[in-house]
């Protein structure tokens, strides 16, 4: 087991911009709480919201930490008071509410998954955030069923890569847009049916040739605006819309009657401000669900590529340029 040195290296959002404002800098190092591990970061998973939180737009929840990162992989080296899941020296993965950019962190032992043995750490930092966002959206909160489509927008990011594969993992018929005839190719690697070039295509038209006329039965957005009355076109009929973020703009001037012929449920979550036993239950049902496929090699992370700590800055100005396909992962 590694001894805790008192200081560690943070990456900080020295003020609200662009990637040029993440720094690096010297905080002591956190004791785990009660019911907490430390954990010794050897990867860390780069996010949207990090790039939402750094431009002043997203801060982090009450009590969480200020420093970006919501997903890491690494060693446990402490336990807090009445922690007893995990020993020190094992290795886990899990989801945070911050502070993540950093060479320790502390976790709610419940919010931790042991890594897959298949896994290396830097593929396993790059699961807890879209892989409980996924299993919680698509098939909690939107019922994805067998036999079933899914149309996810987005289809080589981290959300869409995970959601292609685990829809098709559990028997049900994916549709995905992309930006790009190379970004469709990825997707439909990956196993989609149909990927639809968004800049080029009507994903509506596509959604409805790729069902027979019927439309997808789940839709998982994370742009908004007007992709939102275009979704309850999209939507098959008792189809259940899943909003997750808004890469356009978070309103939109909708014809609500669709919603109501089609009998259409529109829902939505966010995942950093959930309780501890909320996220924990997610864990337990990933654990039981979604673990054995990644065990069998069926299910795995699309890493894009990796960037040390350091150069934090560099890999938020990659994600913004919306380049990558599948994960960007810090390494610690």
């Amino acid at each position: 087991m590694s001894t805790v040195p008192s200081q560690m290296t943070v990456i900080a959002v020295r003020e609200p911009g662009g990637p040029d404002v993440l720094v690096a800098q010297t905080r002591p190092t956190p004791a785990p709480g009660p019911g907490e591990v430390l954990v010794k970061v050897a990867a860390a998973g780069v996010n949207r919201p990090d790039v939402m939180q750094r431009q002043g737009l997203y801060p982090p929840p009450p009590g969480a930490s200020e420093i970006p990162g919501l997903e890491i992989a690494g060693e446990v080296v402490a336990l807090g008071k009445g922690a007893t899941r995990f020993k020190p020296g094992d290795k886990v993965t899990a989801l945070v509410a911050g502070g993540g950019y950093a060479q320790f962190c502390p976790v709610h032992e419940s919010n931790a998954l042991p890594v897959p043995g298949s896994l290396s750490l830097v593929e396993a930092a790059a699961i807890p955030e879209t892989f409980f966002t996924v299993w919680h959206n698509v098939f909690e909160r939107g019922a994805l069923k067998r036999g079933e489509t899914l149309l996810v927008h987005g289809g080589s990011s981290g959300i869409g890569t995970t959601a292609i594969q685990l829809a098709k993992a559990f028997g049900a018929r994916v549709v995905t847009t992309a930006g790009s005839a190379e970004k469709c190719e990825a997707c439909v690697r990956l196993g989609a049916d149909k990927a639809v070039n968004y800049r080029s295509e009507d994903f509506v038209a596509a959604t409805k040739a790729a069902t027979d006329g019927k439309g997808a039965d789940v839709i998982l957005d994370m742009v908004g605006g007007d992709y939102i009355e275009r979704n309850y076109e999209a939507a098959a009929v008792e189809g259940r819309v899943v909003q997750i973020a808004f890469q356009g703009s978070p309103r939109a001037n909708v014809d609500f009657r669709r919603l109501m012929l089609k009998r259409l449920t529109h829902t939505g979550s966010t995942l950093r401000a959930r309780s501890v036993p909320e996220k924990a239950a997610i864990a337990r049902a990933i654990e039981q669900n979604v673990w054995p496929l990644i065990a069998a090699g069926k299910v795995k992370p699309v890493i894009f590529r990796t960037f040390p700590l350091a150069q934090a800055s560099a890999a938020h100005a990659l994600m913004e340029t919306s380049a990558h396909i599948g994960k960007i992962v810090l390494t610690v």
